[in-house]
């Protein structure tokens, strides 16, 4: 944490603060951590609801006049707003407090919801994504709050932490829908990103789509013992591997037909800053602990991470993945795919290019199924570069982290343009995730300290858009 500015009188700056109720903010992390907010099982629907009431009732207790749980046709989400500043621009802060799922077994730390701080990670499922951003709002508010001897915000501030991102947002559309007028605003800040490092903070500005597939490969109409059929009976698991080894080529370029027909070119502007980010391949590796570096050529790790689409296999099954085998060929095999898309491609267009590319190399001596979950996809999106509401949280970034700030996208996906669209306003990035924060995976955890910059950044972007005003909040500018 960083602070410029003296304190005014006996207030506490927005660093003092922030060091004095660490502790605080510890506490009740861990308390949250402990609820299983998993909205992808429903026996941990009461957990969900759990957590958002206990949501609810901390943003009352910081000072939000209003807070609420607000149902849906899947798990809840919480919205609260606090807008006492007449004629200062209104935000929204987007996030969600449901987790995903975990294996306890899979855990070295600690259980995944029995939370414990070491080494200046708290660890514990939904600490960095995103239970920890959540709360590091309600920090740089209260600090903000602190700093400046307000009662109120120097913004107009409302809260909408969904429950069901980990499960593809669902109901989030419907929600916005029935909700536009509460929930009109200047400006979403989305909070469900990432930043490059620790000691080398970045700006995002913007997310890759996302597109989901299963694809079911049919061979014998029943398992049968390789011992009877073995040689002439059709394989789907062998089928299935060939087609997948067919996805790129060796170059690492996805072979989807016309899948880059349509991808923006990103501006020089743009790769010159993703240059400027520090990386060593071994660096990347050991953070990431992804073994070895791939991908398509021409193009660096940080370029292909935030600027180019991929294809994932993320699941493949076919057999007796577990137990002893019954020595028979399966008569099914199935895998799921996860498209990442850029600007310019869209989910409709992803969709059909894959049913075209499955359909043109599939045996004809197997049957297929293909599942693409186009309703459940969601756009990529890019926060206009002109806004001086981007410029004012890069200025805000820098203070709060005392140090430079780069520029990034983020490589997974976010429902930004689902909310720009619908609530016809811009959306910018804050997170205070990394890396090696291990998201979806055992042991995740947060950095603290990272997460106490990232709190001094919001508290002091606040002030940095009241300052903005509403009139030229939106408004493009040069880039």
């Amino acid at each position: 944490m960083h602070d410029t500015a003296a304190a005014p009188g006996c207030r506490p700056s927005v660093t003092a603060y922030l060091e004095d109720t660490t502790g605080e903010l510890l506490e009740q992390l861990t308390g949250w951590l402990r609820l299983r907010s998993v909205s992808a099982e429903e026996e941990h629907f009461p957990d969900l609801l759990r957590s958002a009431n206990w949501l609810a009732g901390t943003l009352r207790d910081t000072g939000f006049p209003v807070a609420e749980v607000w149902t849906t046709d899947g798990a809840p989400a919480v919205y609260a707003e606090w807008c006492a500043a007449p004629g200062a621009p209104t935000v929204l802060v987007y996030s969600h407090h449901d987790v995903r799922a975990a294996k306890d077994a899979d855990w070295e730390q600690t259980p995944p919801f029995e939370p414990a701080l070491r080494d200046g990670r708290l660890y514990g499922r939904g600490a960095s994504d995103a239970k920890g951003q959540v709360l590091c709002h309600v920090w740089a508010l209260r600090a903000h709050l602190a700093a400046t001897g307000r009662n109120a915000p120097a913004v107009n501030l409302k809260m909408l932490v969904e429950g069901e991102e980990e499960a593809n947002s669902t109901h989030l559309e419907a929600l916005l829908e029935d909700n536009r007028e509460r929930l009109a605003a200047d400006l979403v800040v989305l909070s469900d990103t990432m930043l490059w490092a620790a000691d080398a903070p970045a700006v995002c500005t913007g997310v890759r789509g996302m597109l989901g597939a299963q694809l079911q490969v049919l061979g014998p109409l029943r398992d049968i013992h390789a011992g009877a059929v073995s040689g002439p009976a059709p394989n789907p698991a062998v089928e299935l591997s060939r087609l997948l080894a067919q996805l790129h080529d060796d170059d690492g370029r996805v072979t989807l037909p016309g899948f880059y027909d349509s991808v923006q070119e990103p501006s020089e502007r743009e790769r010159a800053a993703l240059a400027a980010l520090p990386f060593t391949e071994q660096g990347w590796v050991e953070r990431t602990h992804t073994r070895s570096i791939g991908g398509e050529a021409g193009y660096s790790v940080p370029e292909r991470l935030y600027l180019r689409p991929a294809v994932e296999v993320m699941s493949l099954i076919a057999g007796d993945p577990v137990g002893a085998s019954r020595a028979a060929i399966p008569s099914v095999a199935t895998a799921d795919l996860s498209i990442r898309t850029v600007p310019g491609q869209t989910v409709a267009q992803a969709a059909e290019q894959l049913r075209r590319w499955v359909a043109e190399r599939i045996s004809d001596r197997v049957d297929y199924e293909l599942t693409v979950s186009e309703a459940d996809g969601q756009e990529p999106y890019t926060t206009p570069a002109g806004l001086p509401a981007l410029a004012a949280l890069r200025e805000a970034m820098e203070e709060g982290f005392g140090m430079p700030v780069g520029q990034m996208r983020g490589a997974g996906s976010a429902p930004a343009e689902l909310m720009s669209r619908v609530l016809d306003i811009p959306v910018l990035f804050f997170g205070t995730g990394l890396p090696e924060d291990n998201w979806h995976d055992s042991d995740e955890s947060v950095h603290v300290a990272t997460l106490l910059n990232g709190a001094a950044s919001m508290a002091h972007y606040w002030p940095r858009l009241a300052a903005l005003g509403t009139a030229d909040l939106s408004q493009e500018g040069a880039a």
